[in-house]
């Protein structure tokens, strides 16, 4: 089979380490949303079951079909919204169930008429340089703060890394990884404790759709989908040189979250930061190979939803310090490709570098973050410059 002719260690190691950084970054901010809607234990399982099975089946299987890195992942800022507005709004779990549904048909609606992917191609590939290097940085940044509570689990581990790079190159995430398993299981910072053994049902509820919940619930969680996720999502897959279905995509992870609302699927969509880590140099040198990645990611995503006890257990043992250094070393070359893009072309150098910097910033207006208006700023920034010199004065 192809898939195993293609398929190495490397690719693997990437899709693991970008469930891990996946799982670890948000899986509290889903938990407090569930919880704002009084989900009981059974619910909140059944969250976890039905967000693993559909980014594991929208990542897993695409990418076989295509042979090409497709990344779906939950919506985080989509879920720290429902955790405010829930906790405020006193809405019940079918009143959610409904909202999720409608923000569903609205993501749907926008993958299969093609404006949101129209919309995209109008942005230049430096200004999506731009924005990708702004969102990722931010995790580099924290590999390196990670130092201050555990100076020699980070150094050990960045160590590892630029010597792997010297000479297993390929290998270099992977030795990295499990360097920082090996200090901290030396310094017995690993919580067995978290592991439970456990298998996860599904729950369904039944949908409640009523005006306050759409407008509260389903409209937020739309905008800051597709303005938050969906937009650093594409810019991630064109700044890796990819050609997707972006369209396609946008409506399949639309119609998945109709699917699996009722289980407490709230909303799927493009990967931003687990995507460049299975889009990188790192996950395989043959950019050809690395879908294996992605098809990694989405077998693991699969078993922790059927094991999400389990798997959670294990992932959430590992110390905060180990997670977010291995996320921002295993993403240096796509950060430092970023810049390199974004700031190639003098037409575009300023424009990319405000959007850059907007990005980076971490500025958050109206609820939505701050990946969108790095678009915004660098855009505008790009029509004032252009538009100055088509009105340039002839000699």
């Amino acid at each position: 089979m192809q898939f195993f002719r293609d398929w190495s260690p490397s690719a693997f190691v990437a899709g693991f380490v970008a469930v891990l950084v996946g799982l670890t970054s948000s899986i509290a901010i889903v938990f407090q949303a569930a919880q704002a809607f009084g989900a009981t234990p059974e619910q909140v399982s059944s969250w976890v079951w039905a967000l693993g099975i559909g980014m594991g089946l929208c990542s897993w299987l695409p990418s076989m079909w295509l042979r090409k890195p497709v990344m779906v992942a939950w919506s985080t800022p989509g879920a720290a919204v429902l955790a405010t507005a829930g906790a405020a709004g006193g809405f019940s779990m079918p009143e959610a169930v409904g909202a999720f549904m409608v923000s569903a048909a609205l993501i749907t609606l926008a993958g299969a008429t093609g404006w949101f992917e129209r919309l995209m191609d109008r942005i230049p590939l430096a200004i999506a340089s731009a924005l990708l290097a702004g969102v990722l940085t931010r995790f580099g940044l924290d590999a390196f703060a990670a130092a201050t509570g555990n100076l020699w689990l980070v150094v050990a581990m960045l160590l590892g890394y630029l010597v792997a790079r010297r000479w297993w190159t390929r290998y270099a995430v992977m030795v990295t990884l499990l360097i920082g398993i090996g200090v901290a299981l030396g310094q017995g910072r690993i919580v067995w404790s978290a592991v439970h053994g456990a298998w996860t049902w599904p729950v369904f509820t039944m949908p409640s759709f009523s005006f306050s919940a759409a407008v509260s619930l389903a409209l937020p969680l739309f905008v800051v989908t597709m303005a938050s996720q969906n937009l650093p999502g594409v810019a991630v897959i064109r700044a890796s040189g990819y050609d997707l279905p972006i369209s396609k995509i946008i409506t399949m992870t639309g119609v998945t979250t109709l699917l699996l609302a009722p289980f407490g699927g709230y909303a799927f969509n493009l990967s931003a930061i687990t995507a460049a880590i299975c889009m990188g140099e790192e996950a395989h040198p043959d950019r050809k190979r690395r879908y294996t990645a992605a098809v990694s990611c989405g077998v693991i995503y699969v078993a922790l939803g059927c094991f999400g006890a389990v798997i959670a257990g294990l992932l959430m043992a590992f110390p905060r310090e180990l997670v977010v250094a291995i996320a921002g070393i295993a993403l240096l070359g796509t950060i430092a490709n970023g810049l390199l893009v974004a700031l190639r072309d003098e037409q575009y150098r300023e424009a990319a570098l405000v959007t850059f910097l907007v990005t980076l910033s971490g500025v958050s207006i109206a609820g939505v973050g701050s990946a969108f208006w790095g678009v915004v700023a660098g855009s505008i920034a790009l029509f004032v410059q252009q538009y100055g010199q088509l009105r340039k004065p002839r000699d």
